[in-house]
């Protein structure tokens, strides 16, 4: 193979893509291989190969760095193949060469700059890894290459594509992109770089919408493919993780079907390539967007390559093409060559490169690759100098401690790894424990400047070893494809406020729909995944975008049903007053009498509590008002049935007292009749009083009954007390209605017995429906129904027993006589 050749005390070997594609045939294995054809030469890896051949020379004229030891260099052709990387590898400790040959025994390599793609550098690293032979990359950037495991002798001096995905995952957020496509080089470099940008923009939630694949040896039936997928897709935002070889096809694609409107984003292998950095490229690609690694102009190298002469050894490779490329005619001494050759024009010896400065192969103001290149070589260099002195470069009085025969491959590892300088530019040049570099990137934006493609930074982006990062942007210096706005890309627009994502079935995550919220629960934000409960005491409103205070429902005395229930309550009060006026003024008349008038007073004065009772069951509950209305309504209730008790026991007693001798009706007098009373309304109270004690009633906020109102209520705080408390009216009042029963056919024109009857089972009838409705009746008109029960059955108890006598005391005042009272069948004697 050919090779850049110079011998020296110890010597580098470097693999380098001068041509871009491999055009050998097929070996046929019946006979000698065929001779390497490589074709697409390239400029910019011409360059990286006089780059490292001028750090080489700096290195051997500087009595600091190595002094009195000369490094040689031997340089191989990879045809950007992972097929002749690997030949090259295996080429490099092996002097083949007729022209090396003559230099005599050189020693061997001790260490590989190498190579440009990261599938070659896989190749050459595999095959020079066991050998320990150290291999120091300038343009590999797959993460891959990290694995110390596989590799443990591969360095770079570029960050690795792990940094760069982060990079580009960071800008796509930075921007709000969230649906993208990708473009991946079908090798390890295109296709682990966008697997680790995946992975990052994964954790931003950042959709890949597709990933076309390109490579230069692709048939264009596989490129219009990649085509028809851009333009079926929605995207407006692609990702190109490619080499410009490989992607150079695609490029030409794009143009060709006038694809615009695309805003690129491009990886560090062709942002700032000059090939495709082209007027005509520009009109779909203008605006693009990339991280490249620092750029360095580098002091004397423009006049080294000005001094690239073809006619100072003729021999010397890769010069002649060069030559022809740049100055346009092809040297004397190569008349010999190719059909395509021989049309060239003959140059006449008298051409130099002073005219052709001015083209980008000479610009060495914005290197980066090539700086890569120059970072390499002193890295190495500086490994030797530790190896071969014991001490740092730059102290005086170095001299060596290891014979130049005794150095081993591995023992350059060993230093290459703690390789720690400053140089010239002010660069930390060090190595991780993965033989990578800082991470460290330069934003460039594609922009047309008179008439030409410039790479301009506009910004920058640095990673630390504790995972953070920092980006820096100058956005209003962007050109974007669009112009000055930057572009959208979403699959599906930011949910509004008052809905949320559901995620559409079988599309990625960036697709959904907008559905609102659930009742009960806000989303205030756009992009809402999730809408958030509200509290207990709000609800959502109707945008469902803010939680407002639920409404606080109870029965007030200023609604049309409390003032209802006041009203008929204070009327019933007002009537067991003016009936209780009514009996004490006509309390010397027969029929008041008749009807026991101290416990018809009593009853009266029970009954204008009750009346009074539901006046604590309307109005906002407290706690004074939770444990009264409960133990009032029952105490006034046991008062009042205890007193229609004591009057039916009179009134069974009274007429079955047959006999003047008879003393039943004696001994059940007045005191007794109190002594009924309380006692029955003191058992009533013990009850009240131990439920109070144990488990008293308090004010209770209810949520069961409205999603959007609170309704306040008293808790009974023991439902068996307070159906104790029901069941001993209930009791008393069973009891009242079966003595009234059996004495409701006594002889009289007025005989009470039918008239506690009556009421009695009104009474019960109310209260054996209350139940249920009690049960069953939500929120504040749970409440009423206890106030209709206690003012139905206090009304049932008021008209049943009192109005008849107010009748006969107001309306027939003739029959309120003691015979009309007493009957016929009373005034016969037996």
């Amino acid at each position: 193979m050919p090779s850049l050749f110079k011998k020296g005390d110890i010597m580098i070997g470097g693999i380098f893509p001068v041509f871009n594609k491999d055009v050998s045939n097929i070996a046929t294995f019946e006979g000698e291989p065929p001779a390497v054809i490589c074709a697409l030469y390239d400029l910019r890896a011409f360059r990286w190969t006089q780059v490292m051949i001028f750090a080489i020379e700096e290195i051997n004229n500087d009595p600091g760095l190595l002094p009195n030891i000369s490094l040689g260099y031997r340089i191989l052709n990879s045809c950007s193949s992972p097929t002749n990387t690997l030949r090259a590898a295996l080429t490099l400790p092996s002097r083949q060469d007729e022209k090396e040959k003559a230099y005599g025994c050189s020693p061997g390599i001790s260490a590989v700059i190498a190579e440009a793609g990261s599938s070659q550098s896989l190749a050459v690293a595999g095959i020079l890894g066991p050998f320990q032979v150290p291999v120091v990359s300038y343009f590999s950037t797959c993460a891959c290459l990290s694995n110390r495991a596989k590799y443990p002798t591969f360095f770079r001096t570029i960050p690795s594509d792990y940094f760069q995905a982060k990079a580009l995952a960071v800008l796509v957020k930075h921007f709000g992109w969230e649906w993208i496509g990708a473009i991946q080089s079908d090798n390890d470099y295109g296709r682990n770089g966008i697997l680790a940008f995946t992975e990052e923009v994964k954790k931003f939630g950042i959709c890949i919408a597709f990933v076309g694949t390109v490579l230069r040896t692709y048939p264009q039936e596989k490129i219009l493919k990649v085509i028809e997928m851009i333009k079926e897709s929605s995207v407006k935002v692609i990702l190109a993780f490619s080499p410009e070889g490989d992607f150079s096809p695609l490029m030409k694609e794009v143009v060709k079907h006038n694809i615009t409107g695309i805003q690129w984003l491009a990886s560090e292998a062709w942002i700032t390539a000059p090939q495709p950095s082209t007027p005509e490229m520009y009109q779909a690609f203008g605006g693009a967007l990339g991280f490249v690694v620092q750029k360095m102009a580098i002091p004397n190298l423009k006049q080294f390559l000005t001094d690239i002469n073809p006619y100072r050894d003729p021999s010397v490779p890769f010069v002649k093409e060069f030559w022809e490329i740049m100055v346009g005619c092809q040297p004397v001494s190569h008349g010999m060559g190719t059909g395509a050759e021989k049309a060239t024009k003959i140059c006449t010896g008298n051409e130099t490169l002073i005219d052709h400065t001015q083209d980008v192969f000479f610009n060495v103001t914005q290197l980066r690759v090539s700086y890569n290149v120059y970072k390499a070589v002193y890295a190495i260099a500086h490994a030797l100098h530790q190896l071969v002195f014991c001490q740092p470069a730059g102290e005086k009085n170095a001299k060596p401690c290891l014979n130049l025969s005794e150095i081993n491959p591995k023992e350059v590892t060993y230093h290459l790894q703690r390789v720690n300088f400053i140089n010239q530019f002010g660069d930390n040049v060090f190595f991780d424990e993965n033989g990578n570099p800082p991470a460290s990137y330069d934003i460039i934006n594609w922009q047309l400047k008179n008439g030409q493609v410039q790479h301009v930074t506009l910004g920058h982006f640095t990673s630390t070893k504790n995972g953070d990062y920092t980006l820096s942007i100058q956005e209003e210096n962007i050109v974007w494809r669009t112009g000055k706005v930057v572009p959208t890309s979403v699959c599906s627009n930011a949910c509004p406020v008052g809905t949320r994502k559901a995620q559409i079935k079988g599309k990625p995550t960036c697709c959904f729909d907008c559905i609102p919220c659930a009742d009960g629960t806000i989303a205030n934000l756009t992009g809402t995944s999730e809408c958030m409960p509200c509290p207990q005491e709000y609800w959502s409103s109707e945008r469902k975008d803010v939680c407002i205070l639920k409404n606080v429902e109870f029965l007030a005395y200023h609604e049309p049903m409390g003032i209802a229930l006041t009203v008929v309550a204070l009327l019933g009060a007002s009537l067991s007053l003016l009936t209780m006026t009514i009996f004490i003024h006509y309390r010397e008349t027969p029929v008041i009498k008749a009807s026991n008038s101290e416990l018809s007073c009593f009853l009266l004065f029970s009954l204008f509590l009750c009346f009074l009772c539901p006046l604590t069951f309307i109005g906002r509950p407290t706690v004074w008002t939770c444990m009264l209305r409960h133990t009032v309504f029952g105490v006034t209730f046991a008062l009042c049935i205890s007193c229609i008790l004591g009057k039916t026991i009179v009134v069974v007693t009274a007429f079955k007292a047959t006999h003047p001798s008879n003393t039943v009706a004696v001994k059940f007098g007045p005191t007794q009749q109190r002594i009924i009373v309380c006692s029955c309304t003191l058992i009533q109270i013990v009850i009240c009083i131990l439920w109070l004690k144990l488990s008293p009633p308090l004010p209770d906020r209810v949520f069961k009954y409205s999603n959007k109102k609170i309704v306040l209520e008293c808790n009974t705080g023991s439902d068996v007390a307070f159906y104790v408390v029901l069941g001993y009216i209930g009791f008393l009042a069973v009891v009242c209605l079966v003595l009234a029963f059996l004495a409701r056919k006594l002889p009289d024109n007025f005989n009470e017995a039918k008239f506690i009857t009556f009421s009695m089972l009104i009474f019960c009838a109310v209260w054996i429906t209350f139940i249920p409705a009690y049960v069953s009746s939500p929120g504040k008109f749970t409440v009423a129904v206890e106030i209709f029960a206690i003012l139905s059955s206090a009304f049932g108890l008021l008209i049943s027993i009192f109005a008849p006598k107010c009748y006969i005391i107001l309306i027939k005042p003739e029959k309120n006589t003691r015979k009309h009272v007493m009957g016929k069948n009373s005034l016969q004697k037996p």
